[in-house]
């Protein structure tokens, strides 16, 4: 066990941990929430990659990865509006859903889907449309922060179409993995209850 703790992707989830924490701490202060918040996305693309390039792929590593995307995901959700949570709550309940039944290999278990779910999940999410939707999941709420913050003005010099336009694609990136989520929570919720009649029949 102790070993699987110190595997290096693990690693960087704990620094993801950390820079999540900080950054909410920061929240205010958009010099330094910005950078941390960024650098967190970043090393989610680096910890799998580095997982498989040294064989340290675990169950525990699956885990904590979609548990610390879930906390800086619900954390800036939930500060941007007051509604966040929800955002956030769903998001949760298919992390539940996914892992209870599918485990570790939850990415990898979509075989019998409908198209768009498969054109979404094929490959651990390593196409066009899944990189639409990651997109939409980890950049939208960071893009939210700079249009209320006024950020893309001034740092970026975006005019306001742009903003929009970036806020538009992003949100139906995230509108698709809603799409994939609910999916995954209907056939969980079927999963359960078709159980339940079995056992009751026998």
């Amino acid at each position: 066990m102790g070993q699987v703790l110190l595997y290096w992707p693990n690693i960087i989830g704990y620094i993801r941990i950390v820079l999540v924490f900080i950054a909410w701490a920061a929240y205010e202060t958009p010099t330094v929430f910005v950078p941390l918040y960024s650098i967190s996305i970043a090393l989610d693309g680096v910890d799998g990659w580095l997982a498989r390039r040294l064989g340290q792929t675990s169950r525990f590593g699956a885990w904590l990865d979609v548990v610390v995307d879930n906390m800086g995901r619900g954390m800036l959700w939930s500060l941007l509006f007051e509604w966040g949570w929800l955002v956030s709550a769903v998001e949760w309940c298919v992390f539940v859903c996914n892992h209870n039944a599918r485990g570790d290999h939850w990415k990898n278990s979509f075989s019998s889907s409908p198209p768009i779910i498969r054109a979404i999940m094929d490959n651990g999410f390593r196409t066009p449309l899944g990189l639409w939707v990651v997109s939409g999941l980890h950049c939208l709420p960071l893009w939210l922060y700079g249009c209320q913050r006024g950020l893309l003005s001034r740092w970026l010099y975006l005019p306001p179409w742009i903003q929009t336009l970036g806020a538009v694609l992003l949100a139906a990136g995230r509108l698709l993995a809603l799409s994939a989520e609910m999916w995954c929570i209907r056939t969980h919720v079927e999963y359960l209850t078709s159980d339940e009649t079995e056992e009751k029949k026998s």
